[in-house]
């Protein structure tokens, strides 16, 4: 993978992450999760022995669904954070410590936990601050890392031993502050890995792939769905063979509960689905989910470079499969299969996340039509298409 590409591949993915450090405002958000939690009480079982668990964020893309999933099972759960990111989500069903992971972790003082879940942490000072106030106290941390710690993405089907991304001669990691994050997004979550492992002898390291669905204010998977639900001709990417991978909030987030109810440890890939999937099976995948009568037109990836059109940013969840790519979109998820990851249907995961756009801000669904944080605007899209046919001609 090309410097440039695997820095703005790092880029892109701290960037959808950040968002999730913003006030989200949206009208009936908490009542909508609250009918939803009350259902997803009545369909899941109750765990075996209740865990007292802390979750550190919690209110931002996955970590809602870690809480309603857990409560489901009737685990007491505590959240850690600056309540900034939807503010009141859970109150009166969770307990609520405020703090800032960088310069104020008072309110963890004291405190004992089965688990820890740290979804949030991008900088080992984090992981260091919290360790501080909890080093001792926690039975079981569970740090939600990313498949961005991996360098090399050339080598297909490669696993967790494959080597991370070391802090580069001359940085260091405590002083870097949130500017840099892009800069050093890999590098960072692979120290903050090995911060960690030195303060808790019991832990579990998950890498996530690209997380996707209701929630994601990224839209690096939410443009197909909308995109295609208006129909007309989609400027698809690449070939139809081209590999992607992603997973869904909700399997990450649960596997995630049921992996501290275990107290399973070790490093483990999660991404999805179960078997390979195809930029061709996914698009037709999310058409399925439509009322509409899209026609895909297949522009190779060497025409796209050349009208300026951006792997993963302009179109998304898509990554082409050169030389230096070949592994990005086929890394080996064999461990997390065999603890248990599962995966809802891409229906499912679509057709809930049309519906959720829906729900969403109007100057956020105004962006995502603008191609402001990815995917191209309505006129981007035509233009690449009338020149790619006009080249074709």
């Amino acid at each position: 993978m090309s410097t440039s590409r695997r820095a703005f591949i790092k880029a892109s993915a701290a960037a959808g992450g950040a968002l999730g450090l913003g006030v989200v405002p949206s009208l009936g958000f908490a009542a909508s999760r609250a009918a939803s939690r009350e259902e997803r009480s009545e369909s899941v079982g109750r765990a075996s022995a209740p865990l007292n668990i802390l979750i550190l964020g919690g209110t931002g893309f996955t970590g809602p669904e870690q809480v309603d999933y857990a409560l489901a099972r009737g685990h007491k759960i505590t959240l850690f954070n600056r309540d900034k990111t939807r503010p009141g989500l859970f109150k009166g069903k969770v307990e609520h410590l405020l703090g800032d992971l960088n310069d104020n972790v008072a309110a963890l003082h004291g405190k004992k936990f089965d688990v820890v879940i740290d979804n949030p942490t991008t900088f080992p000072a984090w992981v260091r601050n919290v360790a501080g106030e909890l080093k001792g106290n926690v039975g079981h941390y569970i740090f939600i890392s990313t498949i961005s710690v991996y360098p090399d993405n050339s080598v297909p089907n490669a696993d967790e031993d494959a080597a991370t991304t070391p802090m580069p001669d001359g940085v260091d990691p405590y002083t870097l502050v949130r500017e840099n994050a892009g800069k050093y997004y890999g590098a960072l979550k692979s120290y903050s890995e090995k911060e960690v492992a030195k303060y808790y002898p019991k832990h579990t390291i998950i890498r996530p792939g690209l997380i996707v669905g209701p929630l994601d204010r990224s839209d690096r998977f939410t443009y197909w769905p909308v995109r295609i639900d208006k129909g007309g001709e989609v400027l698809a990417p690449g070939t139809p063979n081209d590999p992607v991978q992603f997973i869904d909030a909700r399997d990450i987030a649960e596997w995630t509960i049921r992996m501290a109810e275990t107290g399973t440890t070790g490093t483990y890939n999660a991404t999805g689905p179960r078997t390979p999937l195809s930029m061709s099976e996914f698009l037709y995948g999310v058409k399925a989910i439509t009322t509409s009568d899209p026609h895909f037109t297949w522009v190779p990836a060497d025409f796209l470079h050349e009208q300026k059109i951006r792997e993963w940013r302009d179109m998304p969840v898509w990554v082409p499969p050169d030389a230096d790519s070949k592994g990005f979109a086929q890394r080996n998820i064999n461990r997390a299969l065999e603890k248990g990851l599962t995966f809802r249907p891409l229906a499912v995961t679509a057709r809930d996340t049309l519906e959720w756009n829906k729900t969403r801000p109007a100057e956020e669904q105004q962006r995502l039509a603008n191609g402001g944080v990815a995917g191209i605007s309505a006129e981007r899209e035509k233009a690449v298409l009338d020149a790619w046919k006009a080249k074709r001609a």
